[in-house]
């Protein structure tokens, strides 16, 4: 169903570390009518997001526009990290900031421990963050594995992760484009909440961040309707799309991950299933239907 962005309601920001999102409010009270204006957008799941307090924004990343479309229909503010070589030009690292970017070193390891303690700090102070599990955007179409900091910052700040679908985005703004298409058709859809509380004693096993990002993946491939590849974004290798496990062991209540994303040896058969309303339809691959339609 789509969703009437004009009755949503624009809730109270929350408070963000200093700098970070000084011009996002009066930024998005232009931009989200312009959006709305110049797009059809089909927006669904909108009542998953909290009202109040923290959460994490986990979707999938085909375009550039992405970054804008999403806060653009959010009713609260949201915080993102993004690539730190935008600090290099003097324009984007005064407007990136100014809007809700945290620049975060795509090298991984301690370079990004700056960012991700400036994300976990907004988590703290009950803030909505933003974040691409892939890392950067898919240039094949393919879902890409994802990396775990945001399944690290869910566990470590108990915020539940919101799993969402971009669907068209990328028709909106190829890439190499150089400004966004008008009047292109394009799908938001906001998953359930991923409540991570049975993860919390855990907290600090690498293991477990893989387990939980790739739950998130699964879910944002569910909304997404992309095909699946078990590699990373960017990386050389070519994108296959894993196949589809049998329906035997799944129900309308139970989702039961394929070998590439399955629990490990040592965790319970309870602990190995994700209690999600899907089916094995989701998992399989299906074509993107455009917006509206």
């Amino acid at each position: 169903m789509t969703t009437d962005l004009a009755l949503v309601p624009d809730l109270p920001a929350t408070p963000l570390p200093e700098g970070i999102g000084a011009w996002q409010k009066p930024v998005r009270t232009v931009l989200g009518p312009l959006v709305r204006l110049m797009w059809k957008l089909d927006v669904q799941g909108l009542d998953n997001i909290p009202t109040d307090g923290p959460a994490l924004i986990c979707a999938n990343h085909i375009s550039v526009i992405d970054s804008f479309f999403v806060p653009a229909v959010l009713p609260r503010g949201i915080t993102y990290v993004g690539k730190a070589e935008y600090m290099d030009d003097w324009k984007t690292s005064t407007l990136f900031p100014k809007l809700g970017m945290i620049p975060i070193d795509r090298r991984g390891g301690d370079h990004a421990a700056a960012a991700l303690d400036a994300a976990r700090g907004v988590l703290e102070n009950g803030g909505l963050f933003g974040i691409y599990p892939e890392g950067t955007r898919s240039r094949s179409g393919f879902l890409h594995k994802g990396h775990t900091g945001a399944a690290r910052l869910a566990i470590e700040t108990g915020a539940p992760i919101i799993p969402v679908g971009l669907v068209g985005t990328d028709e909106v703004q190829p890439t190499g484009a150089p400004a966004p298409r008008p009047f292109q058709a394009a799908s938001i859809r906001f998953g359930r909440p991923i409540q991570v509380d049975r993860y919390a004693h855990r907290a600090g096993d690498r293991a477990v961040y893989r387990e939980l990002i790739d739950e998130v993946m699964y879910e944002i491939r569910e909304l997404s309707g992309q095909d699946y590849s078990h590699t990373y974004a960017g990386s050389t290798e070519t994108p296959v799309a894993e196949p589809v496990p049998t329906a035997a062991n799944t129900s309308d209540d139970v989702l039961t991950l394929p070998p590439q994303l399955a629990r490990p040896a040592a965790v319970s058969a309870n602990e190995a299933t994700i209690e999600r309303k899907s089916s094995a339809s989701v998992l399989a691959p299906r074509p993107l239907v455009a917006a509206g339609a």
